[in-house]
């Protein structure tokens, strides 16, 4: 009976290690053939950088990069402002006629097969371009809509799942003191949902500057997004520029996450000190 437990002691970093192997080996290939000198990704020809001066030599996949970034933090941005406001009102206004619709149109685009989002958007623009005459064209600020859009629905779902966990108490005593509802969010309540905020806003970032089937629906010809570059170049054939821009996105988007962790790792420290000396002066 006692060597049950050691054998499946002995299996789980195995089990561990396929699993970090089959996530983030082909990363690190993706990472090592960025710096392969041959014209051909599959073939190993020696260590070069000559794939990142290319990369930064193309003008069209600079521009791309750049609306792709541009257009994912101020997505992120705005899903971050709706998404709370959305998991405050499902969490801390109570029943109200019309919950569960409410309840249902902020989750549904999780579930939603992203080429019928794209279609409805698309149709929805094409509707208020003769209705209206906006947008005359599609666009940077369609794609934007779109995303804050999607975005949104994730967002709402962190932080109203942060809001739950919450101790409604402290909030309480805050208000029993005198306390403004309005301060006691700004004050008490934001402070602690802050990392859950945080998590929502990387999250919205990554999920605006992936994206590639929706932006494809509500986007025109002067506003090609990254994925859609990236995209139109594998058909072609694999470019090791391909390689060396997904290398920089990677370092950059390991840096900020691990910028954003750090951050709520020292948050969370700050408040259990402050809890412990608050219990030690009672």
């Amino acid at each position: 009976m006692s060597d049950i437990p050691v054998s499946r002691s002995r299996l789980r970093p195995l089990i561990l290690l396929l699993g970090f192997g089959f996530l983030y080996l082909p990363m690190l290939l993706l990472i090592i053939y960025s710096f392969n000198s041959s014209r051909l990704v599959t073939v190993w020809a020696g260590w070069s950088t000559r794939w990142y001066g290319e990369l930064l030599r193309d003008q069209m996949m600079m521009q791309a990069v750049g609306l792709s970034l541009t257009i994912a933090f101020f997505a992120a941005t705005a899903a971050v402002v709706l998404g709370t406001v959305a998991g405050f009102v499902l969490t801390r206004i109570g029943r109200f006629r019309g919950e569960n619709g409410f309840a249902f149109m902020i989750t549904a685009p999780l579930v939603m097969p992203e080429v019928i989002t794209g279609l409805s958007l698309l149709l929805l623009f094409v509707a208020m371009g003769d209705w209206l005459g906006w947008p005359a064209q599609r666009g940077m600020s369609t794609i934007w809509i779109a995303h804050v859009t999607f975005c949104t629905a994730y967002v709402a779902v962190v932080v109203s799942s942060r809001l739950r966990e919450l101790d409604k108490s402290v909030e309480e005593a805050a208000m029993d003191l005198g306390a403004r509802p309005l301060k006691v969010f700004f004050v008490i309540t934001l402070p602690i949902i802050a990392p859950a905020i945080i998590a929502g806003w990387l999250l919205a970032f990554t999920l605006s500057l992936d994206d590639l089937v929706i932006a494809s629906f509500v986007s025109g010809p002067n506003a090609t997004t990254l994925p859609m570059v990236v995209f139109s170049s594998v058909r072609l054939g694999v470019s090791p520029k391909i390689n060396a821009l997904a290398t920089i996105i990677i370092l950059i988007v390991s840096l900020v996450t691990f910028i954003g962790w750090w951050l709520m790792a020292r948050a969370e420290r700050r408040r259990a000190q402050e809890a412990a000396a608050a219990r030690a002066g009672g």
